[in-house]
């Protein structure tokens, strides 16, 4: 079985652009460049930029467009996409872009501070969560060999 996932560290050219499908479902746009170093045969550096769209949906996109700006150092991973479509002229195009499960700031060269956001539900099924911040329990309410969750 074949197996398609990518993951790319790049730059954002772009702030994330945030749509909504008329459903009222939330989707990103993502552009991010991925700069390549190397040394040619005379010993000389080279440097080669690709450059990649992706694209994210519900809370993981608006988390992005709230979160993300351009400039920003991003790891990014996902699958593989090709688009074709055919122009107005008859020419034919194609684009491979990256449809994102995952996306956030690196940490290499940077700090983020990270809120949390409240889950509303998500693909395996999962409802409401309750809030972490809930006031504390002492232990004693659970016995002795019982956690307190």
């Amino acid at each position: 079985m074949a197996a398609n996932h990518v993951t790319l560290i790049g730059n954002l050219v772009d702030d994330p652009e945030l749509r909504f499908t008329p459903s009222g479902v939330a989707m990103a746009k993502v552009r991010f460049a991925v700069n390549r170093r190397y040394q040619d045969r005379n010993g000389e550096w080279q440097e080669d930029t690709s450059f990649f769209g992706g694209t994210l949906w519900r809370d993981a996109a608006e988390n992005a467009a709230e979160s993300l700006t351009k400039g920003a150092r991003v790891i990014v991973t996902g699958r593989l996409e090709q688009r074709n479509w055919e122009t107005q002229d008859g020419e034919k195009r194609s684009v491979v872009e990256v449809a994102i499960d995952e996306i956030g700031p690196s940490l290499r060269w940077a700090t983020a501070a990270v809120t949390k956001s409240p889950r509303s539900g998500d693909s395996f099924g999962g409802g409401s969560q309750p809030s972490v911040a809930a006031a504390p329990v002492a232990r004693d309410e659970y016995g002795p060999d019982e956690a307190p969750f």
